[in-house]
């Protein structure tokens, strides 16, 4: 029990979801907001509150935070999508108040085991491949956090014999303080949400904070091949396991043959054939390696991993074939938020392709990203915030065929109209989509809607 009111800050869905959980472990809540766009009312987030809404503890606050509000509180759960050096949290900070993710909050109600996987990209894919493992295991797991199910929600269903498989963004990992999973996963470091962490350093060491609270009986499952992730792993507190596409390893997760291999000690053991997998691409290979280790070191058998490894299918707007139309393909890729996860949606490609790419500018570099097109893109199609530096990018590095369009529904019917059969049209926007839609998944329903309509 906290012995003061907790402040929930952010009126979205993670708040939402903090504060139910809140109230029904009977604390006393202040949900606050600053509201600065003017588009909530208490009745509204009453109603997004269903029964807890009517809850005495609960008070609704939207404004400026006041130094009365600051005494009557002993910690924050701040929203992910809220930054941490905000001028509101900062007041905060100042009074030597702690400061929690949702994730802290979570796990501080957390009775079973937890896995926690985090990266620049692969985690969706990994997460869930990971969590259909454990549920094939121990039926009593569940998969939460940053894939779109708010670990507040999930807590309360825990017991001492559950899994908990959570994907953590950069954002979540910020304000941890005690969350500790067994295992702990980082699949890759490459620059992403720079508008927010200021520098890659910082945003790589938010990443290795995922291990900050493990003893060494506990897990850190580290790519190999990625090194940025390598320069990390000093400063792990698990013991380290390798997982490595290209190399073969003394120790860990690898690929000899065709097949992947966990070595372990003097044990050489095979999982499962490389071509029975189902899901496109070198950088899912790197996921099913990482998601083997991962389920190897919790202690999962051999023969449950190898089989859902080769009946997944992967995850909806991550290379997501939608339909073929007149011979051509047409691709969902909305999850290649940054540059680097839409060098992996090209990568895929087997064709010559028409790519839709722009959105929300997280001031990342194209510069990869429009070099690894290596002749497969046929035009490049451009909408969003960041339509007009891409474009300057991409002429700086010797591509011109680019087009600007003022709506996803455009460049859907711009690329039916040229494409030809053998062809493909390929949604992988190289940035958030913030400001055109609510997130990647509505992005990618859209684009799905707009083909299936050709």
């Amino acid at each position: 029990m906290f012995d003061k009111k907790v402040l929930v800050a952010g009126c979205g869905r993670s708040g939402i979801c903090a504060t139910k959980l809140l109230i029904d472990k009977g604390e006393k809540v202040i949900l606050f907001d600053e509201n600065k766009k003017n588009n909530l009312t208490v009745e509204g987030v009453l109603d997004n509150l269903e029964e807890t809404g009517k809850s005495p503890n609960l008070q609704v606050f939207f404004g400026q935070l006041s130094q009365e509000i600051i005494s009557q509180i002993s910690v924050m759960v701040i929203s992910p999508g809220i930054p941490t050096d905000s001028e509101f949290a900062l007041k905060v900070k100042e009074h030597n108040i702690p400061v929690w993710s949702e994730i802290e909050l979570a796990y501080y109600y957390e009775q079973g085991t937890v896995v926690a996987i985090t990266g620049t990209n692969g985690k969706t894919t990994t997460t869930s491949l990971v969590g259909e493992i454990m549920k094939a295991w121990n039926p009593s797991s569940y998969v939460v956090g940053n894939i779109g199910i708010p670990y507040t929600q999930q807590v309360v269903n825990t017991t001492k014999d559950s899994i908990t498989v959570a994907e953590i963004s950069s954002f979540q990992l910020e304000t941890i303080i005690d969350f500790k999973p067994k295992v702990a996963a980082i699949l890759n470091v490459t620059p992403d949400h720079l508008d927010r962490h200021y520098t890659f350093e910082n945003y790589a060491s938010c990443k290795a904070a995922v291990s900050k609270n493990q003893s060494d009986n506990e897990y850190v499952v580290v790519n190999y091949d990625d090194p940025e992730t390598m320069k990390l792993v000093d400063s792990l507190a698990g013991k380290v396991v390798y997982f490595s596409r290209l190399e073969q390893l003394n120790q860990g997760v690898f690929v000899e043959d065709g097949l992947v291999v966990v070595k372990d000690s003097d044990k050489k053991i095979e999982v499962l054939n490389l071509s029975d997998i189902q899901i496109l691409g070198n950088h899912n290979v790197e996921n099913v390696l990482a998601a083997v280790g991962i389920a190897y070191y919790m202690g999962v058998p051999v023969d449950v991993i190898g089989k859902v490894c080769t009946e997944f299918k992967g995850v909806p707007h991550r290379i997501e074939y939608v339909r073929t139309v007149n011979g051509v393909e047409y691709y969902n890729d909305s999850k290649g938020t940054n540059p680097d996860a839409a060098i992996k949606g090209i990568q895929a490609m087997k064709s010559a392709t028409y790519l839709i790419g722009g959105g929300y500018d997280k001031k990342s570099s194209y510069d990869e990203w429009i070099d690894s097109f290596d002749g497969k893109v046929k035009k490049l199609v451009l909408l969003g915030q960041t339509a007009s530096d891409i474009d300057k990018c991409a002429k700086s590095r010797g591509f011109v065929d680019t087009v600007f369009v003022e709506s996803l529904e455009e460049a859907v019917q711009y690329c039916y109209k040229l494409a030809e059969p053998g062809e493909s049209v390929l949604l992988s926007p190289a940035c958030a989509s913030w400001g055109m839609f609510d997130n990647y998944e509505q992005r990618g329903d859209m684009f799905k809607e707009y083909v299936n309509k050709l």
